[in-house]
């Protein structure tokens, strides 16, 4: 009897301690994997969510995603796209769109509802994805460059030499806008910028593939970028892999052709009314910028004395620029780069410097990482620095080089003077943690250069950490040797000169 009356006391005080309301939040939205994406072209894509609570045995019964074409119609609660209703599920990973058909260059909102254990109904906020281009049809911007080497490119030797293209143009815009989206490829690789702006904070960009099969387009919201009457848009091609960093064996690259950009501004206004912007012949080019020689495997040889002030911004004078050539594309089909954009995901300082031999210096990074180094440094006009990279040391102190094969990982700055001067390479990266500084004017100290970490900017997915030290070493080593080798694909290494696609080390 007694253990009876205190049985139903317990179970008295946990239906009493029982509160009336879960709290849910719906959180880490996402559509085709990424949160509020901007582009997206694939007509079925992906939802995504997840519930968090401080409540013990939460859990989803049942959902129900809506999707409207406009923020005002979904707190309406109008979902004039794509109404799921309820559905009985627990699952809140990859369910497929299915509602009406999407439209290119569109802004679409969602929001999920779901269900508890005990029947009670959580909305999250609202989230939201933008279309990119579904059809080839949808493009209106043509493919341009200059197919041919000038000046003192030298595509023919065995560590191929091809300068930077940077191409430039202007254009008007006599209405308030809207909204505006760019969609952009350059290959091998691009910076883009309105008015004087980089757009967006991705390196190395797009992503690598198989370009005679496909290529890559990256999308990005510019409706804070553009001004009221004239406009200019610049581009910058680097080599990257499409212009191959090798022409000979034993260690020759494809070659898929020379650097070529596509680009389309889709501006849309507050009147209703819209209006296109296209790559074409009308655009300007020049081979004569900064950025003499740009090789992934080699480095970046960059002349500041030949910059060419607000070249991206209006009113710039192009007289002496040529017009871009209309170009074959590159492959069978243009899409939307589905994984993350290469970033620079932290910032290391050296922990040591030293001089192995009169005017030759070497820079302890504290870390094998992979990326490139910010120059920091005021000299005269002309004065040259070369930082080259490597992972180890020789005895004496200089770098050892023997495993880097034939790539030339050196990274050269020459000075325009007048002051303090900055500088970074654009398009390429080393696997290192020791540099070695020549030709620096005076004594170069720890805050000379800062590393820059490079790598596909994928989520931590989950931490490991323990009491012995040893095997936090091998963990935290491991996580620096994978993440740097995600450059847009799994890759076999990042410092010599083979960096290419390879899943045996994982």
């Amino acid at each position: 009897m007694k253990i009876f009356f205190k049985i139903s006391i317990f179970l008295l005080l946990i239906v009493s301690c029982k509160e009336e309301n879960v709290q849910i939040d719906i959180i880490d939205l996402q559509y085709e994997y990424k949160v509020n994406p901007v582009g997206v072209d694939i007509s079925k894509a992906r939802f995504s969510w997840k519930l968090e609570s401080k409540q013990r045995g939460v859990k989803q019964t049942a959902y129900q995603i809506l999707v409207a074409s406009s923020l005002e119609l979904l707190d309406d609660k109008q979902a004039d796209i794509w109404d799921s209703e309820k559905i009985d599920s627990d699952k809140s990973i990859q369910i497929y769109y299915e509602g009406k058909t999407l439209e290119s260059n569109k802004k679409y909102y969602w929001k999920v509802k779901v269900w508890d254990q005990d029947g009670q109904t959580h909305i999250s906020e609202t989230a939201f994805w933008t279309t990119g281009l579904f059809n080839d049809s949808n493009w209106k911007a043509k493919w341009i460059g200059l197919d041919k080497a000038v000046g003192d490119d030298a595509p023919d030797v065995p560590n191929r030499i091809l300068s930077a293209r940077m191409l430039r143009h202007e254009f008007e815009l006599d209405k308030k806008v809207k909204s505006a989206t760019v969609f952009i490829s350059g290959l091998g690789l691009f910076e883009l910028y309105l008015n004087g702006e980089k757009i967006g904070n991705q390196v190395l960009a797009p992503g690598l593939t198989e370009y005679n099969k496909t290529t890559f387009y990256n999308s990005f919201d510019v409706t804070e970028n553009l001004q009221l009457n004239k406009n200019a848009i610049g581009v910058i091609l680097g080599n990257g892999r499409y212009f191959a960093p090798r022409s000979n064996a034993p260690t020759k690259t494809r070659t898929y052709g020379f650097p070529k950009v596509i680009c389309q501004l889709e501006v849309q206004y507050e009147d209703g009314t819209s209006s296109t912007i296209i790559t074409d012949e009308s655009w300007k080019l020049t081979t004569n910028g900064p950025t003499r020689k740009n090789n992934e495997y080699d480095g970046e040889y960059y002349d500041a004395r030949m910059e060419l002030d607000a070249w991206n911004k209006i009113n710039f004078d192009d007289i002496n620029w040529i017009n871009a050539e209309l170009v074959d594309k590159p492959g069978e089909e243009l899409v939307a780069q589905p994984n993350e954009a290469i970033k620079i995901m932290e910032e290391l300082s050296p922990i040591a410097v030293n001089e192995v031999k009169p005017d030759v210096f070497i820079f302890d990074m504290g870390q094998n990482m992979v990326g490139w180094c910010e120059l920091f440094v005021k000299g005269k006009k002309g004065d040259k620095v070369s930082l080259r990279f490597a992972e180890t040391l020789k005895e004496d102190g200089s770098l050892f080089l023997a495993n880097i094969r034939g790539a030339e990982v050196t990274d050269t700055y020459i000075l325009k003077g007048g002051g303090d001067e900055s500088w970074e390479p654009k398009f390429t990266y080393h696997g290192f943690r020791y540099v070695e500084m020549i030709g620096y004017p005076g004594t170069p100290t720890l805050s000379s250069i800062k590393g820059k970490v490079v790598h596909d900017a994928l989520d931590i997915s989950g931490l490991f950490t323990c009491s012995n030290k040893l095997i936090n070493s091998i963990y935290k080593n491991a996580y620096w040797g994978i993440s740097g080798n995600y450059r847009s694909m799994p890759t076999d290494c990042p410092q010599r000169d083979e960096r290419q696609g390879w899943l045996g080390d994982r």
